[in-house]
């Protein structure tokens, strides 16, 4: 971390250094206090989902913020080929890193890269005032473009289609990417079998990514399977992830509510002293009188 970005990114400072990150994702909830019960339970990265949400710019900036604030790292996973005006705003405004999803090839991670980074790398537009350095103006512009450019604008890419895996050594290549992800639920479609993890040709293209990873010493993350320990274990201790999603906000919500109606249901006996009315209700016949 600089001396600029006030800062820390885990994604840096842990996943890259071998360490694994687990990141909260957040998709339905929009109150910032949501970010403390991911601090609490431990998280180090907060996932702001926009690709499947409805959040607006405001409402990632209030998660992402309150995200840095409370030292979890704030990455955002933007909708697909939202564009450079899209991706410049969610970093203006707090995410210390951007999620792409559908990369196939090499050009389309080059293209990420470019909408991420300040000139000279990349073609983002250039704005002093930036939520990772605290908006502070005190600063050579240069240091901070170079700072934030090294720090605090990393890039993630989705890898979340067959077309993808032949060509994941030249998107690992790509200066500037700094994660591929792996979208298991839309890779796994893509071969005609939806959550299926175990099939040989899907186990093969995750070997492909973290082959990929480990050449060109890119962070290999995970998206999609919050269950399976047996492939949780696989991927981690086996073949190097290290971010992995955890849960999200919407599916632990549904678990609670479906928990809850169980645990209540299960002493439920009022239905039992209730008398049938129902064959009285069905004697009930109503006459009219034709007109």
């Amino acid at each position: 971390m600089s001396d600029t970005v006030l800062y820390e990114n885990a994604l840096y400072t842990k996943a890259r250094r071998g360490l694994l990150c687990k990141a909260f994702v957040v998709r339905m909830v929009t109150n910032p206090l949501i970010i403390h019960f991911a601090k609490n339970a431990g998280f180090e990265l907060v996932w702001v989902e926009m690709e499947h949400s409805t959040y607006s710019t405001s409402e990632a900036c209030v998660l992402t913020s309150a995200a840095m604030m409370a030292g979890i790292t704030p990455i955002v996973r933007v909708p697909y080929e939202c564009g450079m005006g899209y991706v410049q705003r969610v970093l203006d405004s707090g995410a210390m890193g951007v999620v792409f999803p559908h990369i196939v090839t090499a050009a389309d991670a080059e293209a990420a890269v470019q909408m991420c980074k300040f000139p000279p790398r990349g073609r983002r537009s250039l704005w002093l005032q930036q939520a990772a350095a605290g908006l502070r103006t005190s600063m050579p512009m240069q240091t901070m473009a170079d700072d934030v450019n090294a720090t605090a604008s990393a890039v993630g890419v989705m890898i979340e289609a067959v077309d993808s895996i032949p060509n994941v050594d030249a998107i690992a290549a790509v200066d500037g990417v700094d994660m591929l992800v792996v979208g298991c639920m839309d890779l796994s479609a893509d071969m005609g079998a939806p959550g299926m993890t175990n099939r040989p040709e899907f186990r093969a293209a995750l070997e492909a990514v973290s082959a990929a990873c480990r050449r060109h010493n890119k962070i290999f993350g995970l998206a999609g399977s919050y269950k399976d320990l047996n492939f949780l274990d696989w991927v981690i201790n086996t073949l190097g992830v290290r971010m992995v999603l955890g849960y999200v906000d919407s599916n632990l919500l549904s678990a609670g509510a479906g928990e809850s109606i169980k645990v209540l249901s299960s002493i439920d006996r009022t239905a039992l002293s209730v008398p049938d009315l129902g064959s009285k209700h069905d004697s009930i016949r109503v006459s009219v009188a034709p007109l």
